[in-house]
């Protein structure tokens, strides 16, 4: 039987170690155990799902309860199936509307995000979320990767909101969030596989741009190429995550909770809104 070699990846240079070093013969750094003997509650709580992360599991969890949410209202109030919501309806739920944001509501740039106007539109971008989402919540981490989806998607409905006034809705502001974060990752590695990296996610961007230029699928391009830009920016200059609790650290836990709790006050604010608006 062939012995298995016991090396491991050193995450502060990323030399391959061995595990029996208890400090990095390249870079110095005291090392911990390895990652993965210490499993965050996250992944704990997301293992039944092969591939999949916390944080992805959880924003399309979000993404399909609120898909059956408004396909429910949008039957009850005699609006369109479930395979179809009627524009009244996602506008209740806070889609993008430009008068309706320049009006104060700027909630919608977020609420927006998590909404879908049909089966086919959130069997998509689940599917493309599921596979890339775990990536980069795997190489960023979760807060980085708060972060970057937080800020693509804001980022990509406000260029969406001046391109153009008509309603918008979707995660894929926040899909080519992750995409250009991952071109970000390419683009820093100066090693022929941050290369590969950059080329492979460079060519999804064209491919996504291009298919919303087709008339028929309806896309918001606006949405993607402002959520491209913004989750290139924040995986740039976010970088990979320490194998320390530094500063730099505790300022991405910061900057991650305070997203967490715009998001959480941007859906009280639509729950609040929708209450008075449906009476």
């Amino acid at each position: 039987m062939k012995a298995v070699e016991k090396r491991r990846m050193c995450p502060n240079c990323r030399a391959f170690i061995s595990t029996a070093d208890r400090v990095c013969p390249y870079c110095d750094v005291p090392l911990g155990p390895k990652r993965v003997a210490r499993p965050s509650p996250g992944e704990t709580l997301a293992g039944f799902i092969p591939q999949a992360r916390f944080l992805t599991v959880l924003i399309l969890t979000i993404n399909i309860g609120l898909y059956l949410a408004t396909a429910l209202y949008s039957m009850r109030s005699g609006g369109s199936s479930l395979m179809d919501i009627d524009g009244r309806t996602l506008f209740a739920f806070g889609a993008k509307y430009r008068d309706a944001i320049f009006l104060g509501q700027w909630w919608r740039l977020i609420t927006a995000g998590f909404l879908h106007g049909g089966l086919f539109h959130i069997l998509m971008n689940s599917w493309i979320l599921f596979d890339l989402g775990a990536q980069v919540e795997e190489i960023y981490g979760q807060r980085r990767f708060i972060a970057i989806y937080f800020a693509a998607t804001v980022l990509g409905f406000l260029a969406s909101t001046f391109w153009s006034p008509a309603l918008s809705i979707g995660a894929s502001a926040g899909v080519f969030g992750l995409i250009g974060a991952m071109i970000a990752l390419g683009v820093r590695s100066q090693t022929p596989l941050g290369s590969a990296i950059r080329t492979l996610y460079i060519r999804w961007a064209i491919y996504g741009v291009l298919i919303g230029l087709l008339p028929f699928f309806r896309v918001d391009n606006a949405a993607h190429l402002g959520g491209l830009a913004a989750g290139f920016a924040v995986g740039y200059l976010a970088g990979l995550p320490g194998a320390f609790e530094d500063g730099i650290e505790k300022f991405w836990k910061i900057v991650a909770v305070l997203c967490v709790l715009l998001t959480g006050f941007a859906f009280l604010q639509m729950f609040l809104w929708f209450s008075v608006a449906s009476r």
